[in-house]
């Protein structure tokens, strides 16, 4: 192993918490069947991957590489966020563009939602100037890809852009799983802060049809009255 990657699970592994690992794995569901299945935890909160990923901001990509090889849950977390400060600080177009197509050939690394949503945003948002690779994923049926397509809207939707968030939440509507629901309706929670007309708009036609979690979650910023009126069918 890489020394520096060495450095940084050691690191990880002095701050462990085995409580908080037990926490942690019900949390994000590791058990037989559940979304989470079979990622480890060591016990360390996402302020303390933050702090050494700072540390290891200037760590080469070979090395990210092998912590996302890791079985370790916050072990591939600190490498993601490694990525984030490399990408948001590269001096140049080429490394910016090295971060973000590392970041593409190892999308499958990020096989938990902290994962996609810490991260994904903050560098395929930016450097994606063709997202058809966004509609590929959300149509791939494979969830940590449809996550990663929907999530990765909030950075136009955070710049008033609204298309591909609506029309990837359109291809995602009838998703079976409750974390793309969650996720969706966060996007479209967001698209609604900026321009809530906006937002009523695409959801008139689509409401009723809406998974009840993903209508919640979009709605959740409206005026109460307003809010009981699509619960309730009533626009």
């Amino acid at each position: 192993m890489e020394p520096i990657a060495q450095e940084i699970i050691n690191e990880l592994n002095r701050r462990a918490d085995p409580a908080k690992a037990a926490t942690l794995a019900r949390f994000f569901k590791t058990g037989p069947g559940e979304y989470g299945e079979g990622d480890l935890f060591v016990g360390v909160p996402v302020p303390i991957a933050r702090e050494i990923a700072k540390r290891h901001r200037e760590a080469p990509l070979p090395t990210i590489r092998e912590l996302l090889a890791s079985p370790v849950h916050e072990t591939r977390l600190t490498a993601l966020l490694i990525l984030v400060l490399r990408f948001e600080k590269a001096e140049s177009g080429e490394e910016r563009d090295e971060c973000a197509r590392f970041y593409i050939d190892h999308v499958d690394a990020l096989n938990n939602w902290d994962l996609v949503d810490l991260t994904c945003y903050k560098i395929l948002g930016p450097w994606l100037a063709d997202r058809s690779l966004l509609y590929e994923w959300a149509r791939s049926g494979r969830l940590w890809r449809q996550r990663v397509a929907i999530v990765t809207c909030m950075h136009p939707v955070r710049r008033g852009d609204f298309s591909d968030a609506f029309a990837i939440a359109d291809i995602l509507l009838d998703h079976p799983h409750d974390l793309i629901h969650k996720a969706v309706g966060w996007i479209l929670r967001e698209a609604g802060k900026r321009d809530e007309e906006a937002l009523t708009a695409y959801l008139l036609p689509r409401y009723r049809r809406m998974p009840r979690t993903m209508l919640r979650y979009a709605i959740e910023r409206f005026p109460e009255q307003k809010r009981q009126q699509f619960l309730k069918s009533q626009l």
